[in-house]
């Protein structure tokens, strides 16, 4: 078996989908023997030309170890599935298990987001409230 790397676009329609398609597309995998060492969902983000009229679109990384047969078998399923626009697979030397440099900033502006919304949860405590009566 041989390790790679496969990018995903997926129609930002279907973003609601992923899920459901990277479990069908993991269990492909470890049903033949594979290995899916990462699955990295980037959400959405912007293209950089469109594609079918889309301006954004859902992006996923995996980086998988699989036999030739599993890989056929996959990128077959991307080839027919309306919801993938593209697909690449690249041929990886070791298995890549640490996130990747998109993966840590999607995860540094998540955390962002949350530490803004709860410090907006806590001023609005913090502020008296407001009668009427005033």
């Amino acid at each position: 078996m041989r390790h790679y790397e496969i990018a995903l676009i997926i129609h930002p329609d279907q973003s609601d989908q992923v899920p459901a398609m990277l479990d069908r597309y993991k269990s492909v995998i470890t049903e033949e023997g594979g290995k899916a060492h990462r699955i990295e969902d980037w959400k959405r983000l912007q293209l950089a030309y469109l594609i079918g009229g889309v301006h954004k679109a859902h992006y996923v990384i995996m980086n998988v170890e699989v036999g030739i047969a599993t890989l056929d078998k996959l990128t077959s399923s991307f080839k027919f599935n309306d919801a993938v626009l593209r697909n690449l697979v690249i041929a990886r030397t070791r298995a890549l298990t640490e996130p990747s440099p998109m993966m840590a900033k999607v995860e540094a502006e998540e955390s962002i987001k949350a530490s803004r919304a709860s410090e907006e949860e806590n001023t609005d405590k913090d502020k008296p409230k407001k009668t009427g009566e005033d």
